[in-house]
């Protein structure tokens, strides 16, 4: 292979996501949040909006939306809101998929090792992350925190690689 060989581009390159990540409550208090974003980075996600907030009652209850009707919605809404946050979006191929690969399964106890919520959680609520769990809903989490303005395109060194 010479020097001058030009990557070939992957048959699954159109599958460029972006997607939704918040460090939990738990997460921040616990100072995991550079751990937890350095997994995502490590296997070749990128970081194109950030931002550490507290989450009001109004907003967490428009994000967990779908569970209003369950009764641990209460308890969640008073977990989300209680401290800071950092929501995140993510960008990369297959990103909803590849970032709750490595999140790990959403009960930490039946997480694998060497996931997110294998290694650093131990309870449901307070599991560290959350993630989108597919695009419609990533689409969805991603417009209740970003504007098209907050979002902020580069290009990794590493991407032709990736």
């Amino acid at each position: 292979m010479s020097d001058n060989t030009q990557p070939v581009p992957s048959k699954d390159a159109a599958r460029k996501e972006r997607t939704f990540v918040m460090i939990k409550p738990d997460g921040m208090r616990r100072g995991l949040a550079g751990q937890v974003l350095s997994r995502y980075e490590a296997k070749g996600l990128k970081l194109v909006a950030a931002r550490l907030m507290r989450i009001s009652p109004e907003l967490a209850k428009r994000h967990y939306e779908e569970h209003k009707e369950k009764p641990f919605f209460p308890e969640l809404v008073r977990f989300i809101t209680s401290s800071p946050v950092l929501v995140m979006a993510l960008e990369g191929r297959n990103a909803v998929q590849v970032v709750r690969a490595i999140n790990g399964a959403t009960k930490p106890w039946e997480a694998l090792p060497g996931t997110v919520r294998g290694d650093l959680a131990l309870a449901l609520t307070p599991n560290v992350v959350h993630a989108s769990d597919s695009v419609p809903t990533a689409q969805r989490e991603l417009a209740l925190y970003f504007q098209e303005s907050d979002y902020h395109p580069y290009d990794r060194t590493d991407e032709e690689y990736l």
